[in-house]
């Protein structure tokens, strides 16, 4: 009895002196630091936006209607630089509806402020609609954005959701304010109706509407590493997040805002497909969606701009 006592002792000893061990290393491990969840379309929907004041440059350029003027605001601490086309008679005394415009993918080198959204602000400008359209982080004026590749997409979210904040305080606003978007721009408007649950009238053109990380991946193939770098930055993502919670596919219920869906047919950059999938989704759920699809149009709508433009002003005279 006396033996088997001391082997039972000697084995809880034993099993005590692993566990300790074990406590001890897991003491000592550093826990896994889940810094994108926040930046999930639920958890931005979450968080306060303070919006900032927008500040104007010296004017850049006149016209018979309209003054074209660059201006900047604060996100999170960054300036974000853009350019605005504005209404005469638009002032303190008279505030006008204004278009907030997201343009789609650029390179750095030969950006400009307007690139993707000065044609169209030009309209909309000739048409008593004030339009700020920003550079984006990294782009213009802008600060830079942050290192990591996904905080750097994600920012890009927040920064524009600082700006539709800032235009509700700004004393040219009148407190109309719609959404107009292309291409990727399309879908940072689409993303942003979802973060906000906002009732921004908005008009798309050629979204890119496609589940996350496709929306990414499918345009891989044109990098000079034809994508590689980025596969292993989705990997690395896939690992430790279920993808589901940064994509705009998922969330489509969460959109309160009525949009102007417009598709050129024959876009071989955006595929007809996903503008297709995304007004059936959105009927589906018994959004206030108009789809109109200009057979021929390419990806920057031609033939047929002028068409495109108008519908986009009769949407606006409509809904705003």
């Amino acid at each position: 009895m006396f033996l088997i006592l001391i082997v039972g002792l000697g084995v809880e000893y034993g099993v005590r002196l692993v566990w300790r061990r074990k406590i001890s290393e897991i003491e000592i491990v550093q826990p896994k630091q889940f810094s994108y969840l926040k930046y999930s379309i639920v958890n931005l929907g979450m968080r306060n936006y303070s919006g900032s004041e927008i500040i104007f440059d010296e004017v850049k350029s006149k016209t018979e209607k309209y003054y074209i003027e660059p201006f900047s605001y604060m996100s999170d601490g960054k300036k974000v630089t853009g350019i605005a086309h504005i209404p005469y008679g638009c002032s303190v005394e008279k505030k006008c509806p204004v278009i907030v415009q997201f343009r789609g993918y650029a390179e750095v080198e030969g950006y400009y402020s307007g690139y993707g959204t000065s044609r169209s602000a030009q309209v909309f400008a000739n048409n008593g609609y004030i339009t700020l359209a920003p550079d984006f982080l990294g782009y213009g004026g802008s600060d830079m954005p942050d290192r990591d590749v996904w905080i750097a997409r994600f920012e890009t979210y927040t920064s524009t959701v600082n700006l539709l904040e800032s235009v509700k305080k700004w004393e040219y606003s009148n407190g109309k304010i719609g959404i107009w978007g292309h291409s990727n721009g399309g879908q940072i408007a689409l993303t942003v109706l979802e973060i906000t649950q906002g009732k921004y009238a908005t008009v798309v053109w050629n979204p890119v509407s496609v589940y996350f990380p496709y929306s990414v991946l499918y345009f891989t193939d044109d990098n000079d590493d034809e994508g590689v770098a980025l596969r292993k930055e989705v990997q690395r993502l896939e690992n430790e997040y279920n993808l589901q919670g940064f994509s705009l596919t998922v969330h489509l219920e969460r959109i309160n805002a009525p949009i102007l869906l417009q598709q050129g047919s024959a876009d071989e950059s955006v595929p007809q497909k996903w503008s297709d999938a995304l007004f059936n989704k959105l009927k589906s759920l018994e959004k206030d969606v108009d789809y109109q699809v200009y057979p021929g149009a390419d990806h920057n709508m031609v033939p047929g701009w002028e068409k495109v433009i108008d519908k986009d002003l009769e949407f606006y005279k409509s809904k705003l």
